[in-house]
């Protein structure tokens, strides 16, 4: 079956400027997402820079507009994010600067991520304190529901196969206001909203460099530091995730960010905000396998649920949610630790 994006992205490549030195030879995949885009690696013959990043975003799929208004924000900030070259929202094609082929999930191992994760989060704290804000969406209520929604509609219902009863239902939406509650009190900043190990790289000057943030909000502060330090994708004890997380508070407080004097409710919102963002991945991990046929993040639920599970044992008004998963999976707890 013929790609016939793929040869019209060729054809936009032919087009642009030849001073770009663009080979159209060389294009070969570089990766993919959970979205619909698709980007390439071609290489170049100018002095200035040896390949470039082409970004695929189909216009009836993805908007470009946000990623290339994103973009230019954190540029302006001067965040390590790709470069934007050549534009062309009409196709959704983009020619970026490429910032290597190191992430931070591919690079990071026992040995290096404390100095790994003390360069991320400085990172984040130029990202919050420094990335202008006034025209970005709000992570609004209407916004925060809509994601705890994917939890019940594609993690229990699709995945599990498990209807709630009308008790649970109401459980459920008393928890989801509680969060959002908790949610919506936070001091805000910028908030990247997928802050983790696979959209971080590790760049040949030794810097991280962001990507993947054209769905960018005002939201909490808590919020991107659930992402990294509790990430879909790599595990790490209890221990080292409150360590890195008071050394942010640190540094955040230092640098006139509005964090909570009292590190306690600070932490407090950091699990609050992250049981939000883990039952909206669960359900759109369960979604990207049932709904688009994608079945490499499946590997990845038991971690997220252990997050989910471990925050909603903690705290007395989530044993609701702790009942409901047991019910969910026909899982019994021994005698003295019911919830």
């Amino acid at each position: 079956m013929q790609d016939t994006r793929f040869e019209s992205l060729k054809i936009w490549l032919k087009s642009l400027p030849i001073e770009h030195g663009i080979d159209i030879s060389s294009i070969t995949p570089a990766s993919s997402d959970a979205s619909f885009r698709r980007y390439f690696r071609v290489l170049s013959s100018n002095s200035r820079s040896s390949s470039f990043i082409v970004m695929d975003a189909p216009t009836n799929k993805e908007d470009s507009k946000p990623f290339v208004y994103v973009a230019q924000l954190l540029l302006q900030a001067q965040i390590n994010v790709p470069k934007l070259h050549e534009v062309n929202l009409d196709d959704g094609f983009l020619l970026l600067g490429d910032l290597g082929t190191k992430t931070l999930f591919s690079e990071i191992n026992p040995e290096n991520v404390s100095l790994l994760y003390k360069k991320v989060t400085h990172t984040l704290v130029k990202l919050q304190k420094n990335t202008p804000t006034h025209q970005l969406p709000l992570y609004d209520k209407v916004l925060l529901k809509r994601e705890l929604q994917l939890f019940p509609d594609w993690y229990l219902s699709k995945h599990l196969n498990y209807e709630m009863s009308e008790k649970e239902v109401q459980d459920l939406n008393h928890i989801f206001d509680s969060l959002i509650e908790n949610i919506m009190q936070q001091p805000t900043v910028f908030v990247h909203r997928d802050f983790h190990s696979r959209n971080l790289m590790i760049t040949p000057e030794n810097e991280i460099g962001v990507l993947d943030f054209q769905d960018a909000v005002v939201g909490p502060i808590t919020y991107d530091l659930v992402s990294i330090f509790r990430d879909a994708y790599l595990g790490w004890t209890e221990e080292q995730q409150v360590d890195w997380v008071i050394r942010y508070w640190e540094v955040a407080k230092r640098e006139n960010l509005p964090v909570d004097h009292d590190f306690g409710e600070f932490y407090k919102s950091f699990e609050w905000t992250g049981l939000q963002r883990h039952l909206k991945v669960l359900g759109i991990f369960a979604r990207l396998f049932h709904r688009d046929a994608k079945d490499g993040y499946l590997k990845d639920l038991p971690l997220v649920l252990s997050y989910t599970e471990k925050v909603a044992q903690r705290y007395s008004i989530f044993r609701p949610l702790v009942r409901i998963l047991d019910n969910a999976q026909k899982r019994e707890r021994p005698d003295g630790m019911t919830f």
